[in-house]
């Protein structure tokens, strides 16, 4: 099948936006990778402190020859999703000494668990997370001794940020590996029944507490399609996972051969080799346009509309919020997992997966195929799946048909024929909305706006009774330079309360939702942000507001709305606590939502 005319044009688009600074970056690329292995430029102190700790591996780093791999980690017990990669660094070290190469950790980057501290302060801390995140990695990597790297990250900011990182050093090879979901616990939706009830009070904190630990259970990845979930998606159709490694489940034979694999050809596409594969060479336009087209056609989190132009413009790459709207024009939406769904990505891989939606969007034009991948030239790769036959990895023909045609669909039967995310403008500003988990007869909505600068008071509304009519809840002063553009995934079970009452509400907002917020309509990322004067900073208790997912358009309605004068909050209490005076200097310096609310790129 041709390429879709619509990926074309986006792409060329692409292509053409960033040609001066693709071309720049591609130029240092080239010039790093043309001097060859780094530790053949070190003096020989230099080098014996590299190698000081390195026990049995010592003459092999000594002499040079050898492959060495260094490995990034964000490995900790907290994350449920990272606690796997525990045991990996020994794994991937006698890999690497059984095929004569060696392997070091070069650097541990932290990693926050998002669901800990939704609704807590430490959420205003998160998005920045992402910005650390890159920078660690990249003082992990100055030491200049690595071949190839190995990035062992999951969750929410993690795989953001070491992509910034790995493509800021993107003349060494990279491969990123990951740990798996968890099995299915409690069903998401049973859980969010719960959750619910809760906000009315219907049930106490003990029932609650049994149903989050019933759902959240073991070692693994949450088992919604969040951010998380979307991430490992992405790294796989871009082309830096192995094919068909993101949803194994951690601690199973058929995961750890696939680590050992990653290690495996880390080492064979290193300058050392004859299969030289930088990351610059894998993230290209082409990827950035597969990686969208992944995120629309599995209806994944709207985080990573504020990642990707970040991760991007790291490679050179310039995304706008116009591209995304396009792609999902096109790309039809072919998943139902939990929130769009009741599956689970376990249901979901069961039932073909990321390799069987891959074959099918290349069938239909929709994937640039003719891209370069940490396996191997061409994506048509990862329409193939492992398996183990016997102690042996071997790459199988994925499915050609769905396994559950109600979790997944061919493209020309899909659930809905467009993407998962729309663009909103109007004169409140741009903002996006993930459209594929809200009912159609909810994508438009007319209401008196109800304004709030806080999370919390609108929790506190909520208990007095005071939403008794068809509402636009905006929560303004929540964009990145206000506080770090916190998730108000905790209003979830709040809103979804007052729509099954049969009130019609949505959302308005400069702050972010989680990847696992569903159901009610939401703008988010609305920029510019109320404390650079942007329109929300203009808005008023009972404005008629507008929120059309149809149109793209979200509009105050009032006549008087252009001539009026913006609002200040008082900011001052976002400055201190739990270590958010330690970025004062994120917050003056982040760019804009619409551009990736990024600091170091």
């Amino acid at each position: 099948m041709p390429l879709n005319n619509t990926i074309h044009n986006v792409t060329q688009r692409i292509r053409e936006r960033s040609k001066n600074r693709r071309d720049a970056y591609m130029d240092l690329m080239r010039r790093a990778g043309e001097q060859g292995p780094a530790r053949a430029h070190l003096a020989c102190g230099n080098q014996a402190h590299a190698y000081a700790a390195m026990g049995q591996d010592k003459d092999a780093l000594a002499a040079g020859r050898a492959p060495n791999i260094g490995i990034v980690t964000a490995y900790n017990d907290m994350l449920s999703a990272h606690q796997p990669y525990e045991r990996y660094p020994e794994l991937i070290r006698q890999t690497a000494r059984r095929i004569g190469a060696t392997a070091q950790v070069a650097g541990g980057v932290p990693a926050m668990c998002d669901g800990v501290t939704q609704g807590q302060t430490g959420m205003e801390l998160s998005l920045f997370s992402r910005d650390v995140i890159a920078l660690a990695t990249g003082v992990s990597l100055s030491h200049n001794t690595y071949d190839a790297a190995l990035y062992l990250g999951v969750c929410d900011k993690i795989v953001p940020g070491l992509i910034i990182a790995a493509a800021t050093f993107g003349h060494i090879p990279g491969i990123f590996l990951p740990a798996g979901p968890m099995t299915s616990g409690l069903p998401n939706d049973e859980k969010a029944k719960v959750r619910q009830k809760f906000a009315t009070g219907e049930v106490g904190r003990e029932e609650l507490m049994k149903a989050e630990m019933a759902s959240y259970h073991g070692p693994g990845t949450c088992t919604f399609y969040g951010t998380a979930n979307s991430n490992q998606m992405l790294m796989e159709f871009m082309g830096l996972h192995l094919p068909g490694s993101s949803f194994i489940n951690p601690n199973t034979p058929l995961r750890d051969a696939l680590t050992i694999a990653g290690v495996e050809r880390a080492a064979a596409i290193t300058g050392l080799g004859n299969a030289y594969t930088p990351v610059c060479d894998v993230l290209d336009e082409k990827a950035f346009v597969n990686g969208i087209v992944g995120l629309m056609a599995t209806g994944g989190s709207t985080n990573l509309v504020l990642h990707l132009p970040a991760m991007a413009r790291a490679a050179g790459v310039e995304l706008e919020l116009q591209d995304f709207d396009e792609l999902s024009s096109v790309v039809p939406l072919m998943a139902k997992v939990y929130p769009n769904g009741l599956a689970d990505v376990n249901h979901f891989h069961a039932a073909g997966g990321l390799g069987y939606m891959i074959g099918e969007l290349l069938d239909a034009g929709l994937l640039h195929e003719d891209v370069q991948t940490i396996a191997g030239q061409g994506l048509s790769r990862y329409t193939e799946e492992p398996k183990l036959d016997g102690d042996k990895l071997t790459w199988v023909a994925g499915s050609k048909e769905t396994q559950n045609d109600k979790i997944l669909r061919p493209a020309n039967d899909a659930f809905q024929k467009t993407g998962g995310l729309r663009q909103l403008t109007g004169n409140l500003g741009a903002g996006i909305m993930k459209v594929s988990a809200v009912a159609p007869e909810r994508h438009v909505i007319e209401a008196k706006a109800r304004v709030f600068h806080d999370q919390a008071d609108v929790k506190a509304a909520f208990q007095r009774g005071e939403f008794t009519e068809d509402t636009v809840v905006v929560v303004r002063f929540q964009g990145p330079q206000a506080n770090g553009m916190p998730e108000l995934h905790s209003l979830t079970p709040t809103l979804a309360v007052l729509q099954d009452r049969g009130l019609k509400v949505a959302l308005v907002t400069d702050g972010r939702m989680s990847g696992a917020s569903g159901k009610v309509p939401s703008a988010i990322h609305v920029s510019p942000e109320a404390a650079l004067g942007g329109p929300l900073a203009k808005l008023k208790d009972g404005d008629l507001l507008r929120v059309d997912a149809k149109n793209g358009v979200i509009d105050c309605l009032e006549t008087d709305f252009a001539d009026r004068e913006t609002v200040t909050a008082d900011l001052t209490q976002n400055s201190a606590g739990l270590g958010r005076e330690m970025f004062e200097t994120f917050r003056r310096n982040v760019g804009l939502a619409s551009q990736g609310a990024a600091v170091v790129v």
